[in-house]
């Protein structure tokens, strides 16, 4: 936000520049004069001078360069804050955009990653079936998390998209020599309605609020992006025209479905994210066969049509004798009426964009697909098959991949409420059972009784406790909800805290009484055990062994393709043990499960519980999937999409266009060309000790250091959080401070916030060390790892990028905020040496220190620190006012902007 003058807006052609930096630098210098335009020079001034001051103090870490900064922040009235404060944190939005755009502009000119790894599985000697077998049995399914840390309102989304799109069009101006002044001056308008615009949610955000902001990304992403995907698989593996590509990109939810530990997840919210989804399909395939009505003028009096369409035209309810010849016409307008009243009939508050003729709904995709099929088919018989290879194939394919329910939404449900819910059931039929009181053993033949018994264990005209209603009520809803959408409605049952057999069990038995499960095993719905802390990734693959033992859930597998689905939990592990240990434990849960599966001849599908934060498993998403050990993929992968890492890979249809190419061919990849197992005797001997040294350095600090919760509850903000309004849930799962009871998402965050990012490092460097201190220590033998194996070069750079992104000098203002001195220095001071000895041991492994990763950022971000700190204690030491909470929150809102894998 330099210079605000007029002509500044279009000097952006330097040619040193990136693409990225022009983008940064143009949009700075349209921000910078809408501040100056809006709320004057004195406020633009003041902007300019705590930026100067900030690089400054970051360059030369001169205390008198901070006291300065510190004193131009706190003369300033709490007006003049606000305005600093969305200065920078709009900057930083648009610097975001300007960088997205730039890599969009280095992709456009990259070959396709499709074409080339399609290439490389058939050089490495698999036949053109074998290929084609691989696609027909993948599943790659990205899910969209119902728990976000994003912490953009839709009205500022929906005025950045538009900048993305003046940007897109900027660009191809420019390309091609055109004048781009009203394109210039449109994007200015933008930014000067974002400035406008309260960047802060007035309320907490609800469930249906978080359904609604899910399914923008299909208008901005999916509806072109997936299609796109199919369409190049398509081209690639030589499949005869006319012939869809088998749907293996399908995208998730967990928005509606996900109710552990979120009470406002009800049955009622269940049904209705399926009435909007399936809303929102039906709305855009209705446009779509509007524009194909316009497009299939073909008339009988210049070519030859099949029978089929000619009685399918003769059924339509068009009876305009303007298209007696048009027979294809006529029938998109048949198709249109029935989607028309099947919109009417899931949604009746959804009209179609335009009138239409009464019809009869159908019932499932099937009758429209057999419709468009007759179409495409007719067309390619008869000179037109270029024209079916347009929109026509894209609406095929489209209808394949999404359905009428749009998105697959996940149910979970913590294991504590099942087997509270099946306690109260064999209690109400059978008093004194005492479900909670026995063991293990009578637990599970108590529930393999039910799963081969006819009754019921819901007694009729029975008062159940409302807890117990609600989880009955939602299972009902599935049931129905599937009954009208089909079985890829709801595919998954995941149990959160599975810790036994019975945990699995418990879920087939509920699914029993509400008739999703038959006492044959015939299920459609995947139940899910989700090993989360360190105890339970070491006893997962036993307990699972243990339940395929059993010929009760053997029926389930058995109706289900063989397939067993398990979910590992990154976020909570990282907490309970550090990231460290957590990447081991789910590296070796994953082998063991590898040898599990292929042993019996069942295959596993891995979903992988991510958050966007390395601290929650985050990190890139192709490093991560080939990271992953022989076998654990084969074909077969889920891994959840949260937080703003939705809006910064989904919000352009190229980005996501990009980011979902990336987990195919890396899926591809890992299943049809993994490498060698390189965990040899030696380096998981290697790892195992590093994990060990890790998880204690780890949990000494966080639960055995007398005062640290103390010290996290006062050096960060989150006491302050749960004002933000970012999530329907709550922050911890008990009204306490223990940071066992405290969520992952609010943990990491925090650390963020105060540019620690301590979940993503602490532990790393105290293994290094101690390990090369001991006998078997070499540094020679880290440094092949990293060169090697691929699991041990993502860890390391991951906690290198974390140390990149973390600031020393900024965390400790942050520890100021702790009143007792004592404490503050014992656990600041071993946060830091901590923090230098993972520098040192990242030196070691890599060959270099690693260097600043917010370089472009700092100018912006720090101040928003530095402020923060500011209105921290301030809040904390007097009453705090509408204007200061404003503040706080739009100080929040900026870091996580800045940071953007917060979540």
């Amino acid at each position: 936000m330099s210079n605000p003058s007029p002509s500044s807006a279009t000097d952006d052609k330097g040619p040193q520049l990136s693409p990225s930096d022009q983008g940064i630098r143009f949009l700075g210098k349209i921000l910078g004069r809408v501040l100056h335009a809006q709320e004057g020079g004195l406020a633009y001034d003041t902007v300019e001078n705590i930026r100067l001051a900030s690089v400054e103090y970051h360059r030369t870490g001169d205390e008198n360069a901070y006291a300065k900064l510190q004193r131009t922040i706190a003369g300033l009235p709490e007006e003049r804050t606000l305005q600093v404060l969305r200065a920078f944190t709009y900057f930083l939005h648009l610097l975001n955009i300007a960088q997205d755009q730039g890599t969009l502009e280095a992709e456009r000119t990259a070959a396709s990653e499709l074409d080339v790894v399609i290439q490389a599985v058939r050089d490495a000697g698999y036949t053109e079936e074998q290929i084609l077998k691989f696609f027909r049995e993948a599943l790659i399914s990205p899910i969209l998390t119902a728990h976000p840390t994003e912490i953009r309102r839709q009205s500022t989304m929906r005025s950045e998209f538009s900048i993305v799109r003046l940007l897109d069009e900027r660009t191809r101006a420019r390309a091609v020599g055109l004048d781009h002044a009203k394109i210039d001056s449109a994007i200015e308008r933008e930014i000067a309605t974002l400035w406008q615009t309260h960047l802060l949610r007035r309320s907490k955000l609800t469930v249906n609020d978080e359904i609604k902001n899910g399914l923008a990304y299909y208008d901005h992403t999916f509806f072109e992006a997936v299609p796109k995907i199919l369409e190049t698989t398509h081209d690639a593996l030589n499949i005869p025209p006319g012939e869809l590509t088998p749907p293996f990109l399908r995208i998730g939810s967990w928005i509606g479905g996900d109710r552990d530990g979120n009470p406002f997840v009800t049955d009622e919210v269940l049904r209705n994210a399926f009435r909007l989804q399936a809303g929102h399909a039906l709305t855009h395939y209705l446009e779509e066969v509007d524009h194909l009505t316009r497009e299939l003028s073909m008339s009988i009096r210049v070519v030859k049509v099949s029978d089929e369409v000619r009685r399918l035209a003769e059924a339509s309810p068009d009876a305009s004798p303007h298209r007696d010849d048009e027979p294809y016409k006529r029938v998109m307008i048949g198709v249109f009426a029935r989607l028309a009243a099947t919109l009417k009939d899931i949604d009746p508050e959804a009209p179609p964009p335009r009138p239409a003729q009464p019809a009869e709904p159908y019932q499932g995709t099937e009758e429209l697909m057999e419709v468009l099929d007759a179409v495409d088919a007719s067309l390619r018989a008869n000179q037109a098959a270029i024209i079916a290879d347009g929109r026509l194939l894209e609406l095929r394919g489209k209808i394949r991949s999404f359905g009428f329910h749009l998105s697959s939404v996940d149910l979970r449900q913590n294991s504590m409420v099942h087997e509270a819910t099946l306690a109260e059931l064999f209690e109400a039929i059978a008093p004194g059972t005492g479900y909670k009181e026995m063991d293990e053993a009578a637990r599970i033949a108590l529930l393999c009784e039910e799963l081969n018994s006819p009754r019921s264990l819901i007694r009729p005209f029975w008062t159940y406790s409302e807890a117990v209603e609600k989880e009955l009520r939602i299972f009902r809803a599935a049931r129905e909800i599937i009954d009208r959408f089909g079985p890829k409605a709801i595919t998954t049952s995941i149990i959160s805290n599975a810790q036994s057999v019975s945990d699995v069990l418990e879920v087939c038995v509920l699914l029993k009484q509400v008739g999703l499960m038959q006492t044959d095993g015939t299920c459609t719905i995947s139940v899910v055990p989700l090993f989360e802390t360190i105890a339970d990734l070491r006893m997962g693959p036993q307990i699972v062994s243990d339940l395929l033992d059993l010929p009760e859930y053997a029926r389930v597998l058995d109706s289900q393709a063989g397939t067993q689905e398990i979910m590992l939990g990154y976020s909570d592990s990282n907490k309970d043990g550090g990231f460290v240990t957590s990447g081991w434990e789910l590296y070796k849960a994953e082998r063991e499960l590898v040898k599990l599966f292929k042993a019996r001849s069942l295959k596993m599908r891995l979903f992988h519980g991510r958050g966007g934060s390395v601290g929650r498993g985050g990190g890139p998403a192709r490093e991560a999937i080939v990271a992953q050990p022989p076998g654990a993929v084969d074909g077969q992968i889920r891994l959840t999409e949260q937080g703003e890492v939705i809006s910064s890979r989904y919000s352009h249809p190229e980005s996501g266009y990009a980011h979902l190419e990336t987990l195919v061919t890396a899926t591809i990849e890992a299943s049809l060309m993994p490498g060698e197992d390189l965990a040899t005797n030696e380096a998981a001997a290697i790892m195992e000790s590093l994990s060990e040294f890790a998880f204690q350095a780890y949990r000494d600090l966080v639960f055995n250091t007398e005062g640290f919760e103390e010290f996290f509850w006062e050096s960060t903000i989150i006491s302050e959080i749960a004002g933000l309004n970012i999530g329907s849930r709550p922050a911890s799962r008990s009204a306490t401070r223990e940071i066992r009871s405290l969520r992952a998402i609010p943990w990491v965050f925090s650390w963020a916030q105060c540019r620690l990012m301590l979940p993503g490092w602490y532990g790393f460097g105290t293994a290094i060390r101690q390990w090369l201190e001991s006998d078997a220590g070499d540094p020679e033998a880290l440094v092949a790892l990293y060169r090697e194996w691929p699991f041990f070069h993502s860890l390391v750079d991951k906690v290198a990028s974390m140390i990149r992104k973390s600031d020393l000098s900024i965390a400790a203002h942050y520890a100021d905020l702790v009143p007792d001195t004592e404490l503050r220095d014992r656990i600041f001071s071993r946060i830091s040496e901590e923090w230098e000895a993972t520098v040192q041991a990242l030196e070691t492994i890599t060959g270099q220190r690693p260097g600043e990763d917010l370089e472009d950022r700092t100018p912006y971000l720090d101040p928003l620190n530095h402020i923060q700190v500011a209105l921290l204690k301030k809040a904390r030491s007097e009453e705090i006012t509408e204007r200061l909470q404003r503040g706080l929150l739009l100080s929040i809102n900026g870091v996580a902007s800045g940071l953007r894998n917060t979540g």
